[in-house]
């Protein structure tokens, strides 16, 4: 199994930026790709963006050109670089590890509130 952290949540202004941060431990040699989906409320959760261990990404097409996801292997951490950020960005922010031959990671999910 694998245990995933998130912290980096918070209030932000429309147009502003925030990072959240995954750290990963337990058995992390049998991840093959870390991301991001998030939940708003009565909406059903989504992809935002996941890095595959070749260091390919995925992005939705709502956060494209404003989103960065990256991972440094050597800290087992993920990160979420959200810029531009709008109000239709707030949600609950989950971590997600995918695993080879078990079931996702997860994390307990960080809020993010874009507001004035």
């Amino acid at each position: 199994q694998v245990q995933l952290v998130e912290s980096g949540g918070g209030l932000v202004q429309p147009g502003g930026s925030l990072r959240l941060s995954c750290a990963a431990s337990g058995s992390i040699f049998s991840i093959y790709a870390m991301g991001w989906y998030r939940q708003a409320p009565g909406k059903q959760r989504e992809l935002v963006g996941t890095v595959i261990n070749a260091g390919s990404t995925m992005y939705a097409d709502s956060v494209k050109g404003r989103f960065t996801v990256s991972r440094d292997n050597a800290k087992n951490t993920v990160y979420l670089q959200m810029n531009s950020l709008k109000p239709e960005d707030t949600a609950a922010y989950y971590c997600n590890a995918k695993l080879y031959g078990s079931t996702d990671g997860w994390g307990r999910g960080t809020q993010v509130t874009v507001s004035s």
